[in-house]
Formats: C-alpha cells, sequence, structure tokens
C-alpha cells in the first residue's frame, strides 16, 4: 500500500513537470491565426506594421465575449509559448538584419549620439517608473522598450529579469500604442524642428520604439529619411544584448540577496528566487538566445548569408515575433491596467518627451 501511495504522489508531479507539446497546440493555432489577421490588417491599411496588429488582435482576443474562455482556458499554454519561445527565435533572426560594417559606417559622432539617448532614455523612464510606484518589473520593461526596440526589447529582458506575464503584457501594450501615435506625430513636426531629411530620418530612428514603426514614420521624409532612420535604429538593437546581459547580471545578484536576506546564505545550485535548481546548475549570465542574436550579427557582418537566406529569415522572424506579440496580447488585462492606468500612462508620456527630445538635440549636435 505504501508504495501505491507513494506512486500516485509522484505521477501528478511528473505530469505537471513535462506538459505534452499537444498541450500547446490550440494556442500556437489561435497564434497562427493572429498571424494571418494582423497580415491581413497590414495589407489593408500599411500604415498599421503587422506587429502592431499582432499585439492589438491578442488584446481583442482576450476580451472578446466568445473568445475569452478560449485564451483564458485551453488556448493559454500556447499563447504562453509563442510569447516566450517563439518570442527568443525571432529576437535571434533579428540579428540578421545587422551588420558591424552598417553600424560603423554611421560615423562616431551618430554612434555616441545614440548611445547617449539610450542611456538617457532608460535611466529617466526607470528612475520615473519607480518614483511613480509602477508595480512590478514595468518600469524597467518599459524603460526597455522605450529605450532600445520596443516589444521585441521587453519580450528579451523580461525573459533574463524572470518578469511576470501581466508586468510583459501591460508594458509591451503601452510601448506599442506610443510608437503607433509616432508614426501620425512625428512627420507633422519635421518641418516645425527645422529637420531636413537625413536629420528627420536619424530623428525617427533614435526616438521611435519598434522597427516596423520607424519604417512606417519615416517613409514620409522620402527615401533618405527611410534609410537613415533605419540604420539609426539597427544600431540600438544592437545594444539589446548587453542590455541584457546586464538586466541578467542584476537580477540574479538581487535575487541572490533577496534570498540569503531569508535564509541567511543562498548556497551553490540555487535559482534566483532561491530554489534549488535540477542538476545544481546555475542559470547563465548570457542567456542563449541573446549569444544567438550576438552570432547572427557576427555571420551577417561576414558577408556569406546569401541575400535569399537573409530575405527568408526576415520572413521567418517577422512571423515568431507576430505570434509572440500576439500571446503577450492575449495576456493584457484591461481591468487590471484600468488600475494602474493613470500612472502607466503618465510614465509613457515622460518617456516619450525624453526619447524625443534628447534624440532630437543629438541630431542637432551631430549635423
Amino acid at each position: 500500500m505504501a508504495l501505491t501511495l507513494r506512486d500516485r504522489a509522484v505521477r501528478p508531479s511528473r505530469t505537471r513537470a513535462l506538459p505534452p507539446l499537444g498541450g500547446d497546440a490550440p494556442g500556437l493555432l489561435l497564434a497562427a491565426l493572429g498571424v494571418a489577421a494582423a497580415f491581413a490588417v497590414h495589407q489593408a491599411v500599411p500604415a498599421v506594421p503587422s506587429l502592431t496588429a499582432a499585439v492589438l488582435l491578442g488584446v481583442a482576443a482576450a476580451h472578446l465575449p466568445g473568445l475569452r474562455p478560449v485564451v483564458r482556458g485551453v488556448a493559454r499554454p500556447g499563447l504562453s509559448t509563442a510569447g516566450k519561445r517563439l518570442m527568443r527565435l525571432g529576437i535571434v533572426l533579428l540579428g540578421l538584419k545587422l551588420g558591424l560594417d552598417d553600424v560603423l559606417g554611421l560615423g562616431w559622432a551618430t554612434v555616441a549620439m545614440v548611445l547617449a539617448v539610450v542611456a538617457a532614455t532608460f535611466a529617466g523612464t526607470l528612475w520615473l517608473g519607480r518614483r511613480l510606484g509602477l508595480p512590478g518589473d514595468q518600469p524597467l520593461l518599459v524603460a526597455t522598450g522605450y529605450s532600445i526596440c520596443g516589444a521585441s526589447a521587453i519580450g528579451a529582458v523580461s525573459q533574463a529579469a524572470g518578469s511576470e506575464e501581466e508586468d510583459v503584457a501591460a508594458s509591451v501594450a503601452l510601448v506599442t500604442l506610443c510608437g503607433t501615435l509616432a508614426i501620425a506625430v512625428l512627420p507633422l513636426l519635421q518641418h516645425p524642428l527645422g529637420l531636413d531629411t537625413g536629420g528627420f530620418g536619424r530623428w525617427v530612428g533614435a526616438s521611435v520604439h519598434d522597427v516596423g514603426q520607424v519604417v512606417a514614420t519615416a517613409q514620409s521624409g522620402g527615401a533618405g529619411a527611410l534609410r537613415e532612420a533605419v540604420l539609426v535604429k539597427l544600431m540600438r538593437v544592437v545594444l539589446l544584448a548587453p542590455l541584457v546581459a546586464g538586466v541578467a547580471v542584476a537580477a540574479r545578484r538581487a535575487r541572490r540577496r533577496a534570498g540569503a536576506a531569508q535564509t541567511g546564505d543562498v548556497p551553490e545550485g540555487t535559482a534566483p528566487d532561491g530554489a534549488v535548481r535540477a542538476g545544481g546548475k546555475r542559470p547563465p549570465l548570457v542567456p542563449l538566445f541573446v549569444a544567438g542574436f550576438l552570432a547572427m550579427i557576427a555571420l551577417r557582418t561576414t558577408g556569406v548569408v546569401p541575400e535569399r537566406a537573409l530575405t527568408l529569415a526576415g520572413d521567418a522572424q517577422e512571423l515568431l515575433l507576430a505570434a509572440a506579440l500576439f500571446g503577450l496580447g492575449s495576456a493584457v488585462h484591461l481591468p487590471t491596467m484600468v488600475r494602474t492606468g493613470g500612472r502607466l500612462a503618465l510614465l509613457g508620456l515622460g518617456s516619450w518627451v525624453v526619447v524625443a527630445g534628447v534624440s532630437y538635440a543629438g541630431v542637432l549636435a551631430t549635423a
């Protein structure tokens, strides 16, 4: 009888630890349908990037009466998988859009300007978010999204920091909303601010969050503005790797200190929250997907990858990120956001002013 009871006690834990892949199927299928709908929206309204549409459709799916029980029930495991694992794959492929020669071709003055914009935006947003008392990792995630590359950066940093899904979803929703507004607002400011074609492109590339939103905003200034915007934007994306690595190290140290304060010490082989990891292994200082991201940059720099392969990788990257953003959008719970909506909106507005103002000053200084 003791053996039977022991078996019964062990079997449920095995089921939870190793869920069948089929459990992800409903959510992944729903994410695929969401991606198809997002690309359809982009085809119908080219001004709306497909990644932006994916987030918004995910939010809508989570609140429509007919879909809400599915999103919160049988589809939740697969949607969470899309928001985490597919996001990592998409970030790795994002590295193939970058080449070190492109970045260095901008000139050291522009490189210094981008570094200053990223540092000022990240530090200022993080400080303001904490002063406003936003919960969890929202200040960190919003600061990352504004300073680097929108939802993709939020996804990457959330993986390194172990952020709650609700914090990720709220931050993605805010950054996506503000980036979408930039598509309409920034072109109206080009001439009042006295920016020529190249200056406008650099300003857009340094201040708008998502790559798709940068393209949609800069194309109003012509081909020259678009080229400058994309190059500056991709340089900001390069900074994703060191930022994620730094966040991973800081989160690991903070959680080790918190665990030590509670237990007196954190033994070798513990997880960031103080729990012992299977096999006694520590999490890597640099997440595997960040190493993959850097490897793809190096591979692109060699010039050995055929143009056709780069095109296919770019298409795959957009599909993966769209699926991931649909999954993240489906985790948004609007009633919860409303409770912190005023503070979150204030943080978004303040960060927008910082990134736009610092990048504008940088463009004038490097003109």
